[in-house]
């Protein structure tokens, strides 16, 4: 059983490093994106080539007291919509390296965001305010290169890895919608998965932390971000399974450069939600779906919303 699990499931749990709609940091957002990771998060499959594809939706508000720098302005009362698709390619490495499995994945995200803004802020200190805003974008956004490396011992399963933001997407100067960042990012993550296979039982968490450049457009760098992500799932039979997802972000330093008029703007949120999964055959392919929902709170210099995650993942 861990053996399926590991070939169907993988690509879809290690395909997660990639670039999030912009709505804390600049857009307030970084572009790890928060949820990706969950059950089996510290798993690494055998040698060979993967293919996932992440379907992802987000709905959410900031409110009308907190304004974002969004695309060399600041805006008030934002309200953002984003869909986005991101096949992802991974390839593990027939030879170990410090006695684990190595791997490289590159995704490739593209889709649409709906934003509008009841006002936005412009000039120096803000002191002009205009009239409301919409922006609709369909585009494609950064690729995303990672990197990761994961070990086996007993029940317990450890991975270590980073995601590179690679800014040559379709960014749109002074937009508030956006699905680039038009800056290079990095984040480094640890995950651990404890897995029962007779009892079916899986807990999972991963830390993170994601370094950002400065975005030449705006003139603005986007602080040190820290991401938790953990999720108890519960393999009920060899094909279906269910669980509690939560994550955690916050930023940990302020953001800087010129453009950042708003001083600190540390931002932080949290969620929590529920995932199923069902894993299935297409001839000899083992094949693994997912679905995750979640509902954020406590956010703060950020928007708070909803997002639905739908994976589908295989081995070549």
């Amino acid at each position: 059983m861990i053996r399926k699990f590991r070939a169907a499931v993988a690509a879809g749990l290690l395909a997660v490093s990639l670039a999030t709609p912009a709505f804390s940091a600049e857009n307030g957002t970084g572009f790890y994106l928060l949820g990706a990771r969950g059950d089996g998060a510290g798993f690494t499959p055998p040698p060979g080539w993967y293919f996932s594809k992440v379907f992802y939706y987000y709905s959410g508000s900031t409110g009308g007291n907190v304004a974002l720098p969004t695309g060399g302005k600041f805006s008030v009362g934002v309200e953002a919509n984003a869909f986005f698709v991101a096949p992802t390619v991974l390839w593990i490495a027939p030879e170990e390296i410090l006695g684990g499995r190595f791997g490289l994945s590159l995704a490739t995200p593209a889709g649409s965001v709906t934003s509008k803004a009841d006002a936005t802020l412009t000039g120096a200190l803000l002191g002009r305010r205009e009239a409301s805003v919409e922006d609709d974008l369909t585009t494609y956004g950064d690729p995303v290169l990672g990197g990761l490396l994961g070990w086996d011992a007993g029940n317990f399963h450890y991975q270590v890895g980073t995601s590179v933001n690679v800014p040559i997407g379709d960014y749109h100067d002074g937009g508030i919608s956006q699905l680039s960042f038009n800056r290079w990012a990095a984040d480094i993550y640890g995950a651990v998965t404890w897995f029962d296979p007779a009892l079916g039982w899986d807990v999972s968490n991963t830390l993170g932390v994601t370094f950002n450049g400065q975005n030449p457009a705006t003139d603005y760098r986007t602080g040190t971000e820290l991401h938790w992500e953990g999720a108890v799932t519960r393999h009920l039979t060899k094909q279906f399974k269910a669980g509690i997802n939560g994550y955690f972000y916050q930023q940990l330093t302020a953001d800087g450069g010129d453009g950042a008029e708003l001083g600190a703007f540390k931002g932080r949120v949290a969620a929590i939600g529920g995932s199923v999964g069902y894993n299935f055959e297409f001839g000899k392919t083992p094949v693994a779906t997912e679905l995750k929902v979640f509902h954020e709170f406590a956010a703060e210099n950020r928007a708070e919303g909803n997002s639905i995650f739908a994976t589908i993942s295989l081995p070549f």
